[in-house]
């Protein structure tokens, strides 16, 4: 993964293929963006940021409360959605 996170275009292509397979098996938007929160708060917790937009998207997470922080997540799919 860390291949993936070491530039933000790299990161947005591949979280956008990761949500097109999840819609072509039929996750709900729900669903992908309670995921995208899940992977926000690992990423948070065990990943160090690997560039300006990573760390932007740290700060902001780091000082959202969990509505916020679920708030980014859903964003951030919305965003590649619209790639």
């Amino acid at each position: 993964m860390s291949t993936v996170l070491s530039n933000f275009s790299t990161w947005k292509q591949f979280l956008e293929e990761r949500v097109s397979q999840a819609k072509s098996i039929g996750m709900t938007d729900e669903t992908i963006s309670t995921l995208a929160y899940e992977i926000g708060t690992f990423l948070d917790e065990k990943v160090d940021p690997k560039n300006e937009e990573e760390r932007v998207l740290k700060q902001l997470w780091d000082v959202g409360d969990e509505a916020e922080r679920k708030t980014i997540a859903g964003l951030m799919v919305k965003l590649v959605q619209k790639s």
